[in-house]
């Protein structure tokens, strides 16, 4: 039974890792009542059974099918894999919907076929989504129906970028993104890459070239640099569980230093509260379980070249945390709520 004041939720997607960290962060959120979770393949097992770690705040309750979601609920969070989400929102009646997926981030229905193989089924609907990334697009979010979550490595490149292109300190050009991962960010299914002793020990690209996160990159950072952005972005993965690290390289578009660098992320995150810019060299353990995200510049005096390095949780601040703080905009409640900006350490 809903407490008083609660919002109704429903996760889409929920035996997924983001669906899981999803019914997580609902589990501790003050006014968010789950309602339903659905999970095709795990439909009729209980909660509990297949994340013990969420059995105290689901007992007995088990997974459903999407199709089954209850009318009337406050907020829909779709956790579907890339591909899925396009076939099940357009049918979906919520107060708002928050997808975690890749359907509908995309403003041009044309990179569809190009980044993921498939012609957009529902293209005049991409106009409705706001993509949901709140230290830029916090007003556009605030009582938003619909909401398109960034992926984990967008996030974390274009947080760390996107001062410093508004700034105009670096060209929109030449950019090149090196993102790391844990195996967390592919997903739960089995896959013969992340198993343990394909990952263990070992260190690797993938995507080389093709990855489908380049043209979000490029997206949000064109809206931040007010032109078109070209990046080279490479995806390594990472023996960890969770956690993205992402370093990014540009060419200063003018005369500035170290100082002038972090003195604009400063400026630009000072009232964000999971934005921790510093000095030291980020790292994911820091930023473990938190919705946090810790960045740091530099200028490579003898090269010229301007870095920019960042890090996240790719569950939290990547996917569910994001997703939960966009959710808490759009209902109109405190932006924290239910979110943690400490991460678990050691």
């Amino acid at each position: 039974m809903s407490a008083v004041g609660s919002h109704r939720v429903g996760i889409l997607g929920a035996s997924g890792y983001a669906g899981a960290e999803l019914m997580r962060l609902c589990a501790q959120h003050p006014s968010f009542e789950v309602e339903f979770a659905s999970a095709d393949s795990q439909a009729g097992a209980e909660v509990g059974s297949l994340y013990p770690s969420l059995a105290a705040d689901y007992p007995g309750m088990e997974f459903g099918r999407w199709e089954d979601l209850p009318d009337g609920l406050d907020i829909v969070f779709v956790a579907l894999s890339h591909g899925v989400s396009r076939q099940v929102i357009p049918g979906l009646a919520a107060k708002h919907v928050i997808d975690l997926g890749a359907d509908f981030r995309l403003d041009d229905p044309a990179l569809y076929p190009q980044w993921y193989g498939w012609e957009h089924p529902a293209p005049e609907l991409l106009n409705d989504f706001v993509l949901g990334l709140p230290e830029l697009f916090r007003d556009e979010l605030r009582g938003a129906s619909a909401i398109a979550v960034p992926g984990c490595y967008v996030t974390t490149a274009a947080l760390a970028l996107a001062p410093l292109l508004g700034a105009g300190l670096v060209q929109s050009t030449g950019i090149v993104v090196n993102g790391v991962s844990g195996v967390s960010g592919a997903g739960r299914g089995a896959n013969a890459g992340t198993s343990f002793s394909a990952a263990n020990e070992n260190f690797a690209p993938y995507g080389l070239l093709t990855h489908r996160h380049t043209p979000e990159m490029e997206m949000i950072l064109a809206r931040s640099a007010g032109e078109p952005v070209e990046l080279l972005f490479t995806p390594h993965l990472a023996p960890m569980t969770r956690g993205i690290l992402a370093t990014c390289y540009a060419r200063p578009a003018d005369t500035c230093d170290t100082d002038d660098l972090l003195a604009e992320m400063v400026a630009a995150y000072a009232d964000e509260p999971y934005v921790v810019v510093t000095p030291d060299l980020p790292t994911t353990k820091a930023t473990l379980g938190s919705n946090a995200i810790h960045m740091t510049a530099r200028r490579d005096q003898r090269t010229g070249w301007i870095i920019a390095i960042a890090a996240l949780d790719n569950l939290v601040k990547g996917a569910s945390g994001q997703a939960v703080q966009c959710a808490n905009l759009a209902i109109g409640i405190d932006e924290v709520s239910g979110l943690a900006s400490a991460g678990v350490y050691p």
